[in-house]
């Protein structure tokens, strides 16, 4: 059950098929019209944030192919009861090393990638904790439709350090977790990463 504003969805559902419907038509009517589908979605986008409409259609209306959510990747990495973050330069929130997969690369390369980039450790990904489907829990508005996945890591290697899109790193506590970003992950999120760490058996978590 997804959580975020009916505007957003409805939104996201006219890009989508406006941008299946530049994708796959021939006939220059029908092209015009889904372009035309395309501006209203961007117009309530706008008309409900305080973007303006240019940056608003960079991010939300220049997919192309057939429309499919992005993936987002989060490493977990636990120093005995305590959870590895990085502070985001963007936001100044805290949230576990990760970002968008990348071409070429398969989840768990990114995951390493991400920890060694963002927070200076060498880690090994060994298990899928959990698919979020970022729409169903309470992230800010986004125009992307995400799934976020949680990979657990193992630290092998390396020294704590921030990197260019992070400030700062440390390790928590569950009870002692900074101000998050929660355009990246939600405390009850996080709830779930500390539930794996107490009883490792439990299921993957899907939405």
């Amino acid at each position: 059950m997804t959580i975020e504003p009916k505007w957003l969805e409805w939104a996201k559902q006219l890009q989508a098929i406006a941008q299946a419907g530049l994708t796959y038509s021939k006939d220059v009517y029908d092209l015009e019209r889904f372009e035309l589908l395309r501006e209203v979605s961007l117009e309530i986008v706008a008309h409900h944030t305080e973007v303006d409409r240019r940056t608003i259609k960079d991010l939300f209306a220049h997919e192309t192919g057939y429309p499919t959510p992005k993936v987002d990747i989060r490493a977990v990495v636990f120093k005995e009861e305590k959870l590895l973050m990085v502070q985001e330069t963007s936001d100044g929130g805290w949230a576990l090393p990760g970002g968008w997969g990348d071409i070429g690369l398969t989840p768990k390369e990114v995951a390493e990638k991400e920890v060694k980039e963002e927070a200076g450790l060498d880690v090994k990904a060994t298990k899928l904790l959990a698919v979020f489907d970022k729409a169903c829990h309470p992230h800010p508005p986004s125009p992307y439709h995400v799934y976020k996945l949680f990979i657990q890591c193992e630290i092998t290697g390396g020294v704590p350090k921030k990197g260019i899109e992070t400030s700062a790193v440390g390790f928590f506590a569950q009870d002692e977790l900074p101000s998050l970003s929660v355009a990246r992950n939600t405390q009850s999120q996080l709830d779930i990463a500390f539930k794996h760490r107490l009883n490792p058996d439990i299921p993957v978590y899907l939405d």
